[in-house]
């Protein structure tokens, strides 16, 4: 779904890199010196400062990785387990379908993830890293790509510490990183939509350049199907990633300039057909109507009262955002890609070579994710209203949903940011100076940025650690119990993650959770101790 697609339609991976390298070639005839990034200082630096920002962000992602081995269950966590385990992978589909919310794919994934106990969830964080890193390197790639770059170790070193550091503000910089990373009944509903977001992504710039049409109908099926998941997956992924579609498929028409064919247009026009079957699907299941129905005098979210009332959600919610200054590191190492593409092809960026596309077009593209950014989150503190009430902006976890797209801008903003400055600055006498002062600033502020985070992982692996000793002490004891015949069990809440816990009701026909935690351990009930 990215603009860039289109720029490669028709045309060969070999034909773009071969102009590229011609042009870096000319350019540093021209100017009678090799590119900066060839010089052994200007370079050193650049790996330097790369590799800093890899070992720093990526230690703070192998953290969250290794704490998935000290996750154990909590609220949701319960269901999920015992439905996957004595109802089958589309036993809990089906449950989903009919009594709880219609989210089928969210069902089948959460059957997969607890299918064998407690070792899907434990595994969970690594995949989603693993996944999210490569997907992004990637995609950063494709960037490259479009800044008329061809990627060298320099380059492909700034690529892996922007997925990183991107990746670790995302799950550290918020109030909720145990749900964003951790906890899988979040996790699968709102971080994994994002990972299968820049996949799909991919996809679609795969799909517009392929020359044979058979390869681009199977892409262009795909899409339909990866939205239709998505769509009774999470809705406000579903809207987030909606609204980018609309507007690139816009900025897309072959009469804008900025494509020749109609194969990105189409491309989007079948994703949001996917989402809007999904989200059909999910709004009329039984389910969603049974949960519709549990608040039957709830104003209409479309009502000027509803509206502004979510107005005023959405502003805190951004002033909670806006005050975490961290998020500003994707920024820096952003600028540190850019520096690394502009010094080593210092000739005109590839997307303006084309003479074709307006300047209120280009605008428009580089403008594009503000209004992804700030329309999804306001569709996302409207979903939140309309399914919690008054406190559902607080429902961090959700807010992934529209910030793994505002890094990703701030990330390519600043890339943009240093590519324009790598170019002015290779034909300069002070220019290994100056980028040496540059390099040295934006490395150490996303560095500061990265540092930021610590305090947060270090609470956050106390509290998974210590919670997981005692969870393993008084799961033996309980299991022991039962053994022995035991129907009715002590249980201590254990609190994380600002999650619901056993006895959060003081009435226990509305306690689902001890519901949930007892058919687990097969007894009948369970009593505070």
């Amino acid at each position: 779904m990215s603009t860039a697609s289109s720029e490669g339609e028709g045309e060969g991976e070999g034909e773009g890199e071969g102009e590229d390298k011609g042009e870096g070639a000319g350019a540093g005839r021209a100017s009678g010196r090799r590119p900066l990034v060839r010089r052994p200082l200007v370079r050193r630096l650049l790996l330097g400062a790369g590799a800093t920002l890899v070992a720093a962000a990526g230690a703070l992602i192998a953290v969250g990785c290794f704490l998935g081995l000290y996750v154990r269950p909590t609220s949701d966590d319960w269901c999920a387990a015992w439905k996957s385990r004595d109802l089958g992978v589309l036993g809990i589909t089906s449950d989903f379908y009919t009594t709880q919310n219609g989210r089928i794919t969210n069902a089948f994934l959460s059957g997969i993830v607890y299918g064998d106990g407690l070792a899907g969830v434990k595994v969970l964080p690594t995949v989603i890293a693993v996944t999210f890193t490569v997907g992004l390197v990637l995609l950063g790639r494709e960037f490259l790509r479009l800044l008329g770059t061809r990627p060298g170790v320099v380059t492909v070193m700034a690529l892996t510490a922007c997925s990183l550091a991107v990746q670790a503000l995302v799950y550290y910089a918020g109030t909720r990183s145990y749900q964003v990373l951790l906890w899988a009944p979040a996790t699968i509903s709102h971080t994994i939509p994002s990972v299968i977001g820049v996949w799909a992504i991919l996809l679609a710039v795969w799909t517009v350049r392929r020359p044979r049409a058979p390869a681009r109908a199977a892409g262009f099926a795909a899409a339909f199907v990866i939205a239709f998941a998505l769509g009774t997956l999470s809705e406000p992924f579903a809207l987030v990633s909606g609204l980018l579609a609309v507007c690139v498929g816009l900025l897309a028409l072959p009469r804008a300039g900025l494509a020749r064919t109609w194969r990105t247009f189409t491309w989007c026009v079948l994703w949001c057909a996917g989402l809007l079957c999904g989200l059909i699907v999910l709004y009329t299941s039984p389910g969603a109507r049974w949960r519709r129905a549990q608040q039957p005098d709830r104003e209409s979210m479309l009502s000027a009262g509803e509206l502004s009332d979510t107005f005023q959600d959405w502003l805190r919610m951004w002033d909670a955002v806006t005050g975490q200054w961290a998020y500003l590191g994707a920024v820096a190492v952003g600028v540190l890609l850019g520096l690394g593409a502009g010094l080593r092809t210092p000739a005109l960026a590839a997307w303006r070579r084309h003479r074709s596309v307006s300047r209120p077009m280009l605008a428009a593209v580089l403008l594009l994710p503000v209004p992804v950014v700030v329309l999804g989150s306001f569709a996302v503190v409207l979903g939140l209203r309309s399914g919690y009430g008054p406190t559902g902006w607080t429902y961090a976890r959700t807010w992934t949903n529209y910030l793994v797209p505002m890094e990703l801008a701030l990330c390519g903003y600043g890339a943009l940011l240093g590519e324009r400055a790598g170019r002015s600055l290779a034909g300069r006498r002070n220019a290994p100076a100056v980028v040496s002062a540059a390099v040295t600033a934006a490395g150490a502020l996303a560095l500061a940025a990265l540092a930021a985070l610590v305090p947060n992982v270090q609470q956050l692996t106390t509290a998974t650690v210590t919670r997981a000793v005692a969870w393993d002490a008084q799961n033996a004891r309980m299991r022991s119990a039962a053994a022995q015949g035991a129907t009715d069990l002590g249980y201590r809440p254990l609190y994380i993650g600002s999650l619901a816990e056993p006895f959060f009701t003081s009435d226990y026909e509305r306690d689902w959770v001890a519901g949930c935690l007892s058919k687990w351990y097969g007894i009948d009930r369970i009593h505070r101790l």
